[in-house]
């Protein structure tokens, strides 16, 4: 995982998988997996010098030779600059259903929904769904709450790169682009 993604994941309030979403309970360190690292030799695709996995990373930042490995990958996947001008919906913040207060992020759409309208039967269209390419934006939901613990427990930005409508190669070349800038 990116570093952006395990700081959403490991949120103070509430650490959860990255993978499952389940709730994380404090655990033990991965010793095994760290002495692994620690003994696997590697060699730089750059400058072609051997060294530990574990000191992969600080060596990839500095050698010259690797980062021009790097960008050459990346200019081989990057077609074109992935800029569009048309109009997205936003997918980042959502108004309560049942208030209409505004400004929640799906976090915190789901709390607020929680600490104030657990009660309230209305059935109403939930704005997550209704912002995605997929969701049909006059269906009401028959039980909202349930709807909010079974679909939202997570964000599905985590999962889906800048344009819920880009293809493959596209949403590939992003990720390679973020990953050399989120050095």
């Amino acid at each position: 995982f990116c570093t952006p993604c395990l700081q959403e994941c490991l949120k103070p309030k509430k650490p959860v998988c990255g993978v499952c979403r389940s709730t994380l309970s404090p655990g033990s360190r991965a010793l095994d997996l760290e002495k692994q690292i620690e003994m696997t030799e590697t060699t730089c695709n750059g400058c072609n010098k051997k060294m530990y996995l574990s000191k992969m990373r600080s060596h990839a930042a500095s050698c010259s030779k690797y980062q021009n490995y790097i960008m050459e990958g990346v200019k081989a996947v990057t077609k074109e600059p992935l800029h569009n001008t048309r109009n997205f919906p936003n997918r980042f913040t959502f108004p309560c259903p049942y208030c209409s207060e505004k400004n929640f992020d799906q976090e915190g759409l789901v709390e607020h929904c929680k600490m104030l309208h657990s009660m309230d039967a209305k059935q109403v269209v939930c704005p997550i769904c209704a912002s995605m390419p997929w969701g049909d934006p006059n269906y009401r939901s028959a039980n909202f709450m349930e709807h909010l613990q079974r679909r939202h427990r997570f964000s599905y930005d985590t999962f889906v790169v800048c344009d819920y409508d880009a293809d493959e190669d596209d949403m590939m070349a992003q990720v390679l682009m973020r990953s050399l800038r989120d050095k």
